[in-house]
């Protein structure tokens, strides 16, 4: 479903490799954690596959799409396939709740009967329905977290790709939020963890990919946290 085919990314005149010869796979379904110290190239991965910038080397598939290849004009459809979601929430402060799911539906072209049907019931998975009518300044952080989960899911997305999504967050709002995304893989979408959170990966027991200087050192199917 998803191909790195040794895939490099540098930036800025000095050369920085951020990623070197980058290759893996991943298949439809998998819930695959990829860890690292700050800088080791997690967020460049992410980039990558959303299209957010192009590698200088090599290839990334992601279903039928050759990733690299793609013209702007294509990112929305594109798009429409991942549903992504940052640390920091990027939730639209003068909309409810419900307007900010909404609006990602009305975006993708959904029509008012799909979203009065979709909206509650992504609520319901995230335990929010009752925080609807909330504006996100109403809401604790992992309240927020989670509205950007439901955000995420909305369109129905063949991959969610969590961006560290815990890194703000408490230890109970942690679980609460990697519990969701361990429901939505059991629902049949992939999961792509982002994270530096070792007692995360560790208890998951899921696949799990080291980056270490831009470099995959590891690939394990039951993987721990382990930095050299």
């Amino acid at each position: 479903m998803i191909i790195f085919q040794h895939v490099t990314k540098e930036y800025n005149h000095h050369g920085t490799v951020a990623l070197d010869k980058v290759s893996f796979k991943i298949q439809h379904g998998e819930f695959v954690s990829i860890v690292g110290r700050s800088g080791a190239g997690k967020s460049t991965v992410v980039k990558l596959l959303i299209g957010e910038d192009k590698p200088d080397k090599g290839q990334i598939f992601f279903g039928s799409y050759e990733v690299n290849k793609l013209k702007p004009s294509d990112m929305p459809e594109y798009r429409r396939h991942i549903g992504v979601i940052f640390q920091e929430f990027r939730l639209l402060t003068r909309k409810t709740v419900f307007e900010n799911l909404s609006f990602a539906l009305e975006v993708a072209g959904r029509p008012q009967r799909e979203i009065n049907e979709f909206v509650p019931q992504v609520l319901e998975m995230v335990g929010l329905t009752d925080k609807a009518k909330n504006f996100p300044t109403e809401l604790s952080g992992g309240e927020r977290q989670r509205v950007a989960i439901a955000r995420a899911m909305i369109n129905r997305p063949d991959l969610i790709i969590a961006d560290e999504p815990t890194g703000n967050l408490d230890p109970l709002n942690t679980w609460e939020v990697i519990k969701i995304l361990m429901k939505i893989n059991e629902l049949g979408s992939t999961v792509l963890l982002a994270t530096h959170d070792k007692e995360i990966v560790n208890t998951l027991g899921q696949r799990v990919i080291t980056l270490e200087d831009g470099k995959v050192v590891r690939d394990e199917e039951h993987g721990r946290f382990l930095i050299g």
